[in-house]
């Protein structure tokens, strides 16, 4: 990805965790819930190669009706590439997990990762603070990058992805 004066060759890969999806119709949360649905807005314009994972589809058939249907729904508006859990995410998961970045009790968080990764997404993009956006991980993430050869990979909440266009 080469950036010149603010421009980009190639099109951001963001991949979507869960919680994108979830904050979508979060109205105990409105502020998160209104930066999502401007980040939505974005992604709906395509102005970013967008993915998930059959991680994020399984979490969501976990969800209690109505949310389920919601978010299933704008999962079939978005129209993701959905990336399949195979065992390499697996393996890198549990190296996670082994460095100590993560929990195992937090395995999906390692798969959305991973996933990411292995696709050589640009952003992961969430609003686990808890697993996923936060220094701890972040550090970890970047140390595996580096001693693994992956690309280099960027965490964020949708609130650092909006504004900030003249456009």
């Amino acid at each position: 990805m080469f950036f010149i004066f603010g421009l980009m060759k190639d099109k951001l890969k963001v991949y979507l965790d869960t919680t994108i999806f979830s904050f979508l119709q979060a109205l105990d949360s409105p502020e998160k819930m209104a930066d999502t649905l401007i980040f939505w807005e974005d992604l709906m314009a395509m102005k970013y190669q967008v993915f998930t994972s059959d991680v994020a589809i399984r979490e969501i058939n976990k969800c209690h009706e109505p949310k389920r249907s919601f978010m299933l729904d704008k999962l079939k508006e978005l129209s993701p590439t959905v990336l399949e859990t195979e065992t390499n995410v697996e393996e890198l998961a549990m190296e996670f997990v082994k460095l100590g970045i993560l929990k195992e009790k937090s395995i999906d968080d390692c798969q959305h990762i991973a996933t990411a990764l292995l696709e050589k997404c640009n952003i992961i993009v969430s609003w686990n603070f808890q697993h996923i956006v936060n220094y701890k991980t972040i550090e970890g993430v970047q140390i595996i990058s580096v001693t693994r050869g992956f690309d280099h990979i960027d965490i964020f909440c949708p609130s650092s992805l909006i504004g900030g266009n003249d456009d």
